[in-house]
């Protein structure tokens, strides 16, 4: 069995309860608790159950700890992949829906998901899912709601024409 990796000293168990105390993050306050445990002379066992934790994780976190101080204790985020689309590329895609299609270059009348995909892999060389299109749209601000879309030759004064008007009434009847 190892010895146990000692704790940095330059915080006192009060001080650490206070730390966890102000904390908005559980998490880290919880791990500040079982160390300030560790520090008041608590079994490395019973202090990692404090903090709901087996005695190898509070391990770590000591280590994590000792190298980065209170801040150390805070859970770490990858943040995912990265977009496989440039800044100017989504630029220019957020400029392409924007602008809306060109009946007669692209073939329809409003973009669905399906053709942006086509696009993208045209102009870009990026092959996305189609739902992932979708997810796309929605960082760049975008909602699924889309407007009627309108015949590329409709004509307002027929429109205008065939409208049903009441005739007016008397303000006396």
């Amino acid at each position: 069995m190892g010895s146990p990796i000692d704790l940095r000293t330059d915080y006192s168990p009060p001080q650490l309860r206070q730390l966890a105390k102000r904390s908005r993050n559980t998490n880290q306050s919880r791990r500040l608790l079982s160390l300030a445990a560790v520090l008041d002379g608590m079994s490395r066992g019973e202090a990692a159950r404090i903090g709901g934790m087996d005695r190898q994780t509070l391990r770590d976190w000591v280590h994590r700890f000792n190298a980065q101080g209170p801040d150390g204790l805070k859970d770490i985020h990858g943040g995912g992949p990265r977009s496989r689309l440039s800044p100017e590329q989504k630029a220019e895609l957020e400029r392409i829906v924007e602008t809306g299609p060109d009946p007669a270059v692209d073939g329809v009348v409003r973009w669905r998901r399906i053709d942006l995909q086509r696009i993208i892999k045209e102009r870009f060389g990026v092959a996305y899912h189609e739902r992932h299109v979708g997810t796309l749209l929605k960082e760049l601000g975008f909602s699924r709601l889309s407007g009627r879309p309108q015949h590329p030759q409709q004509d307002e004064r027929v429109i205008e024409m065939f409208k049903k008007t009441s005739p007016t009434r008397s303000p006396h009847t």
